[in-house]
């Protein structure tokens, strides 16, 4: 192939958050004390990360196994969790290792807040997403949850209503669903909730991806905000592949000499995206 080698380099600002940062310590610390901890949901919307902390003995239940547990301890992960989770580990005298972002307990409460005043509540999010279903749980389910103003065509709402988002949500997103509610003539009370540590990375990535020939930009699947910080990315530099491990990686995407720029979600592991690093390096 000839003697030349791919310079690549790591978006600093790009990996964990500290919602995620939190969680992962707390299950490692507990993981390392007793051998095992079980986990409702993924820890983080990251294979690679969940199948690093399962080999240590972290156990990934869902929500209709957590019924079958007693007195055992489970974590909440980053995304937290609706009234009723809490309700079940009472009554099965289960503890709860909580590890809600603080940003999330914070939004889940002014929700809340906004329900026991009887507004009707309208939340910009990912129909099924963790974080959403313990923001709908605030409103005991009563929430009108929508990820694309289109499906708000056909529903009928009050005059007054007041929106929140998801804390991953695109701000560019929010905004223009913001400025659409207010065209259509309602009411709105609109809430920014959008998490500052995900927003600045919209700010932050146009500069980063523009100095480079490529970008290969690494997130789990199921990342909300991998696909939001993905089309980030794609905008300001078109030459973006979305990988979720290095096994992805082809060589056939680079040419010699490229310069390529990894960024990643806040789901995204530092030490995956060294693994990318590396391959890359070795082509």
């Amino acid at each position: 192939m000839g003697e030349y080698q791919l310079k690549v380099t790591i978006d600093q600002d790009s990996g964990f958050c500290f919602g995620v940062v939190y969680a992962i310590d707390m299950a490692e610390e507990i993981l390392a004390e007793e051998g095992y901890l079980y986990c409702l949901g993924d820890i983080v919307h990251n294979d690679e990360e969940v199948e690093r902390l399962k080999a240590r003995g972290l156990r990934i239940i869902e929500h209709a196994q957590l019924g079958d547990l007693h007195n055992e301890k489970v974590l909440i992960r980053a995304h937290g969790e609706a009234p009723d989770t809490y309700r079940i580990a009472l009554e099965n005298n289960i503890t709860l290792i909580d590890a809600s972002c603080p940003v999330v307990l914070k939004l889940q409460n002014r929700i809340k807040t906004s329900y026991d005043a009887n507004e009707k509540i309208l939340i910009f999010g990912k129909h099924g997403h963790a974080e959403v279903i313990g923001l709908e749980g605030q409103t005991n389910n009563e929430a009108v949850v929508f990820q694309d103003i289109a499906e708000l065509d056909d529903v009928e709402l009050p005059q007054n209503i007041t929106l929140y988002t998801q804390t991953t949500k695109s701000m560019e997103k929010f905004y223009s669903v913001k400025d659409e509610l207010i065209a259509r003539g309602y009411n709105l009370k609109a809430n920014d909730t959008i998490c500052r540590q995900v927003s600045n990375r919209d700010k932050d990535l146009p500069k980063f991806v523009s100095r480079f020939d490529k970008i290969v930009f690494v997130s789990g699947r199921k990342s909300s905000n991998g696909k939001v910080l993905f089309e980030v990315c794609r905008k300001n530099n078109p030459n973006t592949y979305f990988i979720s491990s290095a096994s992805e990686l082809d060589k056939t995407m680079f040419s010699a000499n490229d310069t390529i720029g990894i960024a990643g979600a806040t789901s995204t592991p530092m030490w995956l995206m060294q693994e990318v690093k590396t391959a890359l390096e070795q082509f």
